[in-house]
């Protein structure tokens, strides 16, 4: 099976979503209000953030593609959700670093965290590598989860 011009095309399309969630959520980073949060030792390098998502977005991508490439039945609820959870994906560094909200981040979190589990279940008979594209992106996100609950917990004034 060849890679054809429509295929790259469409390809591009899902790209592109992911990189439109990925600019809307990368206008907002480590700022001097997150600098001077107490954090946990488990914290990761500033540095890393742009490294581990890159990979997670291109997963993303691809996981939406196979999806859509396949078809059939449950196809159109799995892409549904895969759009979904571009949603919280784009407005977390908002809530979080751009409104300065722990604990509205935490929410928004649970969401994305939520739907990347039922894209994995829909996806699944529909393609299964697709799901398991989402494995690394559901693991950063229950990470990002424990820091952002740690961090809530250990700033309590904010």
């Amino acid at each position: 099976m060849s890679f054809t011009f429509s295929d790259a095309a469409t390809f591009a399309i899902f790209f592109g979503m992911v990189a439109a969630a990925a600019f809307f959520g990368g206008q907002w980073g480590a700022n001097d209000w997150y600098r001077a949060l107490a954090k946990p030792w488990f914290t990761p390098p500033n540095w890393l953030f742009p490294i581990a998502w890159s990979v997670l977005y291109l997963m993303i991508a691809i996981a939406g593609y196979l999806v859509w490439e396949k078809g059939g039945p449950g196809a159109n609820l799995a892409l549904a959700i895969w759009v979904a959870q571009l949603i919280p994906n784009a407005v977390w560094s908002y809530i979080f670093f751009g409104k300065n909200d722990l604990g509205q981040a935490m929410l928004v979190l649970l969401a994305m965290w939520a739907l990347i589990v039922l894209f994995m279940i829909f996806a699944w008979p529909v393609d299964q590598r697709a799901s398991l594209l989402f494995i690394p992106y559901l693991i950063w996100v229950s990470y990002a989860r424990l820091l952002n609950y740690t961090i809530l917990k250990m700033n309590p004034a904010v």
